[in-house]
């Protein structure tokens, strides 16, 4: 039946505004687990290395994150450039996504080269929204956005909505930013960051079982080692390697291998044929293996070298927690 709205009254169309309305409510207002992830740095990765390059980091994205969200029950709403809207019935499925995203992102990450390596932020809130199952749309949509754009490299930041959804494991492992300004938003709006590492004990130190020397590892993103000090009058390597004997120093390489940083964690890459060996697996030249404190190297069959943290511990894994103060974040008025 067509309605003819220019013959209604004010006081008619008023009316019929009020019932469109609640109608619309009813039929499609949903609370959902809003999500956005985006790759950080693209722009400047696209003008480094070209389009082909910067479409496959783009797509690396969406592969990890499709893989992860059917056990969350998580579906793909839209993409846009290096960006992904998801929704995910409840908060603590869409954090469990999130959390498996980046540690997927950052296991992936060890077999490339620095430049080459992937960052993504994200944002979560819990709100009200309008869909019919397969758009979404609301102020929630455009919240969760500006969140996900606060973020910095492999963070994930919450609204005080989606905090107060999560589980006590979860909450313990947030902390504070306080009230943000968000763009476009009337009032500041409150966040957290979850910390979703796994904390693992990081070398801080490298010491030669033969000699005994211990050599304090360099804060950079990768460190080298090898025998040669120095070529055309500039350091060659980062931890120099060398025996009493002479002729067995000969046979380490001028560059044996290299510690990446990776996630929050190291990874060593081989870029020598002489054997080497990590915590007991054989690594080919151009492969990479994961190494915490305690790690041990092997290398030509003539050197061992052990990753040490500072206060010379195992490195055995642990979770870093990280309280909210006492009483928590207040939850807004009703």
């Amino acid at each position: 039946m067509t309605m003819d709205l220019e013959a209604l009254s004010l006081v008619e169309i008023i009316r019929l505004q009020g019932q469109l309305t609640e109608t619309l409510k009813r039929r499609f207002e949903r609370t959902l687990a809003l999500v956005f992830t985006d790759v950080v740095g693209s722009t400047a990765y696209f003008a480094r290395h070209g389009d082909a390059a910067g479409r496959a980091l783009q797509q690396r994205h969406l592969d990890l994150l499709a893989s992860v969200l059917p056990a969350q029950q998580g579906r793909v709403v839209d993409t846009a450039g290096d960006g992904a809207f998801t929704v995910f019935p409840t908060v603590e499925g869409a954090a469990g996504a999130l959390v498996r995203l980046l540690e997927l992102i950052a296991q992936h990450n060890t077999g490339y080269d620095p430049e080459h390596k992937m960052a993504i932020r994200a944002g979560l809130h819990w709100g009200k929204v309008l869909t019919d199952g397969a758009l979404v749309s609301g102020d929630a949509v455009n919240l969760c956005a500006r969140v996900a754009g606060t973020g910095e490299g492999a963070e994930l930041r919450c609204t005080r909505d989606a905090f107060h959804e999560l589980s006590k494991e979860w909450r313990l492992r947030c902390r504070q930013l306080g009230a943000v300004a968000l763009k476009g938003m009337p009032d500041p709006v409150h966040l957290v960051s979850l910390v979703w590492q796994v904390k693992r004990k990081l070398p801080t130190h490298v010491r030669i079982r033969e000699t005994g020397e211990r050599f304090p590892l360099p804060d950079k993103d990768v460190i080298s080692f090898g025998r040669l000090r120095e070529q055309n009058g500039v350091v060659a390597n980062d931890v120099v390697l060398s025996l009493p004997d002479r002729n067995l120093t000969q046979q380490l390489s001028r560059w044996h291998f290299e510690l990446h940083r990776a996630g929050d964690g190291f990874s060593v890459r081989a870029v020598s044929n002489q054997p080497i060996t990590v915590d007991g697996q054989s690594l080919a030249r151009g492969a990479e293996l994961p190494i915490r404190a305690g790690s041990l190297i092997h290398l030509s069959g003539i050197m061992e070298l052990v990753f040490q943290s500072e206060d010379d511990d195992d490195g055995g894994l642990g979770v870093e927690t990280l309280a909210i103060p006492h009483g928590g974040i207040p939850r807004p008025p009703r």
